[in-house]
């Protein structure tokens, strides 16, 4: 059983601590982990981590297994009928998709082939800098954006917002049992006034519906202790809400059990306070900036 998983984890750290977690866990059907008991039997006669980390597939929310586990969480919509959805979120989310609309967007599913990757393409290297911080996405190639964006296609639908026929936004669902899960979702910043990503989001859960979802995940609502942010509200203000589940962290060394005690295998981002954590990323996000303003001015000179 370990050399079957063995292949299967991915090993995180933090600093000297090292996380076993599965790969893709969340984007697994069924149980990712069968008998947890007795894989960490096997994985503490050889282990390759200090501590094994797994959760159980949503909507599974009861602790169900003998370990020490923390409160993990996800930003959730229970999904029943569309109008459901609709009269529940705010009149300002209601406007923006009608925003959308009137200024021209349209939404609909697409398949995956070659247009809509040299769509993607497009929308990936707009600006390199998204949300504060470098875009991991920013200079890749046709080849490599689709190869990135071909995982679990069998699963997979792809919902694209369109203006004058261009590729302006689009979501990648990949469903898990009953559960659909935003793999990503991205609009241009350019055309950021006419609410694409809303209408995305709106359009994407008319098609859980259809497909009978029960739930429709659009990853964590609280990353880290930053309780309040512009993502988190965003979520919320579509109908996103707080969904808490265990995460089980199991020492496989001794280290990792004096780790868990401390509290420091849940990270920096966890331990500070959350003035800290915004100032720091207050501070990354003006070093992006005025990284990227040098590098246009560079371009611009050049181009001249």
């Amino acid at each position: 059983m370990a050399e079957v998983y063995a292949k299967a984890l991915t090993i995180k750290r933090h600093g000297l601590l090292s996380l076993a977690v599965i790969q893709g866990e969340e984007w697994i059907e069924n149980e990712p982990v069968a008998d947890p008991e007795a894989l960490v039997r096997c994985l503490r006669q050889a282990p390759s981590a200090d501590i094994f980390s797994f959760a159980r597939p949503l909507p599974a929310s009861e602790p169900s297994f003998p370990f020490y586990f923390e409160w993990d969480n996800a930003a959730v919509v229970k999904l029943a009928e569309f109008s459901h959805w609709w009269e529940s979120v705010p009149q300002e989310t209601r406007k923006n998709v009608r925003r959308s609309q009137r200024r021209g967007v349209s939404v609909r599913q697409v398949n995956f082939d070659d247009k809509l990757v040299r769509g993607i393409t497009k929308i990936y290297n707009e600006i390199p800098i998204r949300q504060g911080r470098k875009f991991w996405h920013y200079g890749k190639t046709f080849d490599q954006v689709k190869v990135a964006n071909a995982t679990y296609l069998s699963r997979s639908k792809f919902i694209g917002a369109f203006l004058n026929n261009e590729l302006v936004g689009f979501i990648k669902l990949v469903m898990v049992n009953n559960v659909a899960r935003i793999m990503q979702i991205l609009s241009m910043e350019a055309h950021a006034d006419k609410r694409p990503t809303n209408a995305l989001l709106a359009k994407a859960i008319a098609v859980c519906c259809e497909n009978g979802a029960t739930h429709f995940v659009y990853g964590k609502y609280v990353y880290g202790r930053k309780q309040t942010s512009p993502v988190t509200e965003f979520k919320r203000r579509n109908g996103f809400e707080q969904f808490n589940f265990p995460r089980y962290y199991v020492p496989l060394t001794r280290f990792g059990a004096f780790a868990i005690r401390c509290g420091v295998h849940r990270g920096l981002a966890q331990l500070l306070p959350e003035s800290i954590t915004n100032l720091f990323l207050g501070a990354r996000a003006a070093i992006y900036r005025r990284r990227f303003s040098s590098q246009e001015k560079l371009h611009d000179a050049a181009r001249a």
